[in-house]
């Protein structure tokens, strides 16, 4: 999978998953542009990749800043060919019966609706190309319902819906969209809870361990490369066999 100068935005970039994709595309010969909101973090994050890597500072959950954010990218890289919609909320868990409305809201505009502005504001660029990569991070909520989570479970199986609709779409154009579906990933979140905890988590996992940000962003990079030119519509999981386990 080599990329050969393809630009290609990764929103959600300064941390996580989004970093170690953004990482994962530059070393393969890609210009990658890293949004994300947390400035200080977005800088270091594009220091450590080097000159095939730009940052631009953006709430996805802002219209106005997400558009800005990538009209910039394209004046700095050229036409945006890939797009990683990665950036999302994990919207709390709260009691259905007594869940914020304002943090549903913002849940699913984070979650959901930045992903259809962002899709919208590359396509003409991509249709005018007749090529184009998009690949959206949804959930085991993308396929499953969780308790006390209904913002996040409903944004999520929404970025599913949304994906197979725009690969229908723009199939004709020679766009795809697929989603990705992560498990349990060893992000930071997930390394700040108690090794317990953690444990118990590893042993829901048919594999018995949970997956690394690198085992996900090699999936991701292919599912952008041409490697993956025939699949489109589809959601993948890395997730060490969760979804197929009766154990979920």
């Amino acid at each position: 999978m080599h990329f050969k100068g393809m630009h290609i935005v990764v929103t959600g970039a300064s941390s996580g998953i989004g970093l170690v994709s953004a990482r994962m595309l530059a070393e393969r010969g890609a210009r990658v542009s890293l949004i994300a909101r947390r400035k200080e973090m977005l800088d270091e994050a594009v220091a450590s990749l080097g000159a095939n890597a730009a940052g631009f500072a953006a709430d996805v959950g802002d219209k106005a800043q997400l558009e800005a954010a990538l009209e910039a990218a394209a004046a700095h890289f050229g036409p945006i060919e890939g797009l990683f919609a990665n950036a999302g909320l994990t919207g709390g868990f709260t009691p259905a019966v007594s869940f914020d409305p304002d943090v549903f809201e913002q849940t699913i505009k984070v979650n959901l609706t930045s992903v259809f502005w962002a899709i919208q504001k590359v396509l003409p660029a991509m249709i005018e190309a007749n090529k184009g990569a998009i690949l959206v991070t949804g959930s085991m909520g993308s396929k499953r319902g969780m308790a006390m989570n209904p913002a996040y479970v409903a944004s999520k199986h929404g970025v599913l819906g949304l994906t197979r609709a725009i690969a229908v779409e723009m199939a004709p154009h020679s766009i795809r969209a697929n989603c990705i579906i992560p498990g349990f990933i060893r992000t930071e979140a997930l390394d700040r809870i108690p090794p317990e905890q953690a444990d118990r988590i590893a042993a829901r996992v048919p594999q018995r361990r949970m997956g690394s940000p690198e085992e996900l962003a090699e999936v991701a990079c292919f599912l952008l490369s041409d490697a993956a030119s025939h699949v489109t519509g589809q959601d993948w999981a890395v997730d060490g066999g969760v979804l197929e386990s009766i154990e979920v």
